[in-house]
C-alpha cells in the first residue's frame, strides 16, 4: 500500500493555515463576548496558542527542510574534495526532498563509476604508451640495421646493372629489384621518423602558400589521371608558427591520396576556413570514398588498401598534427569522396 505523499511546501504552511483557522475562531468568540474580562482570557489564550503554533513551525522548517539541505551542503563538500562514496540519509522520505535526495545519490554513483572508468582507460593507455614505446625503440634499431645491408644491395645491383649486356633479359629484373629496393628504404625511412619523431621547429608561415607548393609536387600523377588541383581561394587566412617542411609532408601525403582515390576526370580542391581560435585546412576529393568499416583505422601505422602503401603516410600525418597542437580528421561517403581535416591553433601552445 502505497504513503500519502505531500509536498513538503504543504507540510511547512499546514501549520500557518492553522494559526489562521484559529486566529479567525478566536476573534468570532471575542466579538460574540461582550465582557472584557473574557475578552483579555481569551486574548491571552490566542496568543499563547498562536506562539505555540509559531514554535511548531520552526521545528517543522527546521526537521523537514533545513536539515537535509544542511546534511546536502557538507556532502557536497566531501564531493568536492573526491570523496565519491558518500550518500544522503534523507533520500528515503516520499516528497521532493526525498526526490533530491534520491538524485544527488545516483548523481554521486554515476560519478564514481565514471571516475573508475576514467581511471582504469588511464592505465590501459599507460600501458599501450610504454608498449608502444618499447616498439618503437625496436623499430628505430631495425630501421637502422636494415639501412646498412640495404645501402650495400643497392650498390651491388648498380654495379650489377653496369656490367650487363643492354640486350640482357636480366636488365629489367635489375629494374624491379632497384625500385624494391627503393620501396624498401622508403618504409625504413618512415618507420624511423615514426618511431623517433623530431620536434617541430616553428616560424611564421603561410598555410595557403604551403599546400600550393604540394601541389606542385603532385602535379605530375594529378596530370597523369587527369585529375583537377584546385586551392579554392578564400578570405584572408593568418599567418601561423608551424614547420614548414612537415606541414608541407602532411598536406602532400594528403593531396597524394586524394589524387590516388580520384578516378578519370576527378577533382581535388585544397579549401582554407578559420574561427576565433583555429585554421582548418580541407582536402576534398571526388574519389571512390572509404567505406564505413575501413575508415576507423586508416590512422593506424601499416594499415594501407594500396598494394603499394606502406601504411605509415597517414598515421605519420596525424602525429605531425597532433606534435603542432591541432588534429587531423577525416570524413568520407562511397562513391561520393572523402574531405580530410587539417586543423591547427592559430596561438602555438608552449611546452
Amino acid at each position: 500500500m502505497s504513503r500519502l505523499r505531500l509536498n513538503w511546501q504543504i507540510k511547512t504552511l499546514l501549520p500557518v493555515a492553522l494559526v489562521l483557522v484559529n486566529g479567525l475562531l478566536l476573534f468570532v468568540l471575542v466579538t460574540l463576548t461582550l465582557q472584557d474580562p473574557v475578552r483579555n482570557r481569551v486574548l491571552a489564550v490566542a496568543i499563547a496558542g498562536a506562539v505555540a503554533i509559531c514554535a511548531v513551525l520552526f521545528m517543522v522548517l527546521a526537521v523537514m527542510v533545513h536539515r537535509p539541505v544542511a546534511e546536502l551542503q557538507h556532502k557536497i563538500a566531501q564531493v568536492r574534495e573526491g570523496d565519491l562514496f558518500v550518500n544522503v540519509d534523507f533520500a528515503d522520505r516520499n516528497d521532493e526532498i526525498g526526490d533530491l535526495g534520491r538524485d544527488f545519490n545516483r548523481m554521486v554513483q554515476q560519478l564514481r563509476e565514471s571516475r573508475e572508468e576514467i581511471e582504469r582507460l588511464h592505465r590501459t593507455q599507460m600501458s599501450r604508451a610504454e608498449h608502444l614505446a618499447t616498439l618503437g625503440e625496436m623499430a628505430a634499431g631495425l630501421a637502422h640495421e636494415i639501412r646498412n645491408p640495404l645501402a650495400g644491395i643497392a650498390g651491388v645491383v648498380e654495379i650489377i646493372g653496369r656490367d650487363l649486356p643492354a640486350n640482357s633479359a636480366a636488365v629489367g629484373v635489375l629494374g624491379e629489384v632497384r625500385h624494391e629496393v627503393m620501396h624498401i628504404n622508403k618504409i625504413v625511412s618512415e618507420l624511423l621518423e615514426l618511431a623517433r619523431p623530431k620536434p617541430p621547429v616553428y616560424k611564421p608561415g603561410n598555410l595557403v602558400a604551403i599546400a600550393q607548393h604540394a601541389m606542385l609536387f603532385a602535379r605530375d600523377q594529378a596530370a597523369a589521371k587527369k585529375v583537377m588541383m584546385e586551392v579554392v581561394p578564400t578570405g584572408t587566412i593568418p599567418e601561423l608558427e608551424f614547420d614548414g617542411g612537415q606541414i608541407h609532408q602532411v598536406l602532400l601525403n594528403l593531396i597524394l591520396n586524394a589524387v590516388q582515390a580520384c578516378g578519370e576526370g576527378g577533382r581535388v580542391t585544397v579549401e582554407f576556413s578559420s574561427d576565433e581560435r583555429s585554421v582548418i585546412v580541407s582536402v576534398v576529393d571526388t574519389g571512390k570514398g572509404i567505406p564505413p568499416e575501413v575508415l576507423p583505422n586508416i590512422f593506424r601505422p601499416f594499415f594501407t588498401t594500396k598494394g603499394n602503401g606502406t601504411g605509415l603516410g597517414l598515421s605519420l600525418a596525424r602525429r605531425i598534427v597532433e606534435d603542432h597542437g591541432g588534429r587531423l580528421e577525416a570524413v568520407s561517403e562511397v562513391g561520393k569522396g572523402s574531405c580530410f581535416t587539417m586543423v591547427l591553433p592559430k596561438e602555438r601552445i608552449e611546452d
